[in-house]
Order: C-alpha cells, then structure tokens, then sequence
C-alpha cells in the first residue's frame, strides 16, 4: 500500500483491553513510535468500549496493520483504519506560562 500516514485507528477494543496489549498485537507489525488507549488502562469511568490510535515509524506497518480488521481480539473484532496524521506534539504548562511573564512586547 503506497500511504502516506504512519498513524491507525483501531476500534471496537474490549474494555479489558489493556494498552500492553495493544502494543504486543501491533507491535509485531512493526516498530511502534507512540500508541494511545482511550479511554486509558486507568480510567475511572465504566468502559464499554476503547479506541486506539498506534503510530508506526514506517507508512508500511500501516497497510500491514489493516489486515487485522475483523480479528477477534480479546472478545470483539477489531476494525482498523489509516488515520490522517495530527501533530503529536503536546506542549508543557512552561510553554504556555512562559510567554506571559517574559519582559518583551506580546508577539502578534
């Protein structure tokens, strides 16, 4: 598959679903940069479902990946899907507090 995205969307999870898991299952497909479980494994509220995103290193672990929709997993079938790439990036509370105590004129 020629993709451009790195990143999948798996849904359909078991709740009992830990993100271990997920990175166990997917990680033999290939080598995994970041997964996200949601809710997460410590989530107080009642699940009845969960939703993974997994980001590979290479666009083709993401074709790959796709073979695995309507694999039992747990107790449910999978459902896998590219997802378009979103910018990871979470900045700090320091990036955001930063600016509003620097000495310098507000940047425009």
């Amino acid at each position: 598959m020629n993709s451009s995205t790195h990143v999948i969307q798996v849904t359909n999870v078991s709740p009992s679903t830990t993100s271990e898991q997920m990175r166990t299952l997917f990680g033999f497909l290939g080598n995994i940069e970041e997964l996200k479980l949601f809710p997460p494994d410590d989530s107080p509220l009642p699940v009845t479902s969960r939703v993974c995103f997994v980001k590979f290193h290479e666009s083709e672990s993401v074709g790959v990946s796709q073979h695995l929709t309507n694999t039992v997993f747990v107790d449910r079938a999978l459902i896998v899907v590219p997802f378009a790439e979103v910018n990871w990036y979470q900045p700090t509370i320091w990036e955001f507090i930063y600016p509003i105590f620097s000495l310098g004129p507000p940047v425009v």
